[in-house]
């Protein structure tokens, strides 16, 4: 199979041939187990769910200077009785 290809499977399927399901992870496949044909969990080679944690900590770290170097704008005032009506 091809690399970065998705394979989806039932839980049962994925319960039977687990070995060779990671086996197809570790080719760089996804596999998808669904139960009653929603997906529910992706299974994925080690290290590309390590550069993806990585991805989102680089995303979140720049939203969060971005966010810490605005103030905030068009905001109005509110009193304390206006927060507990």
């Amino acid at each position: 199979m091809e690399a970065g290809m998705v394979k989806t499977v039932s839980a049962a399927q994925a319960n039977r041939e687990f070995s060779k399901l990671m086996q197809i992870a570790e080719a760089g496949e996804e596999v998808v187990v669904t139960s009653r044909g929603k997906p529910k969990v992706k299974i994925v080679r080690a290290d590309d769910t390590d550069s993806e944690m990585e991805r989102r900590q680089k995303a979140f770290d720049e939203l969060t200077r971005r966010l810490n170097s605005q103030t905030a704008q068009n905001l109005p005032r509110a009193t304390r009785d206006d927060m507990y009506d």
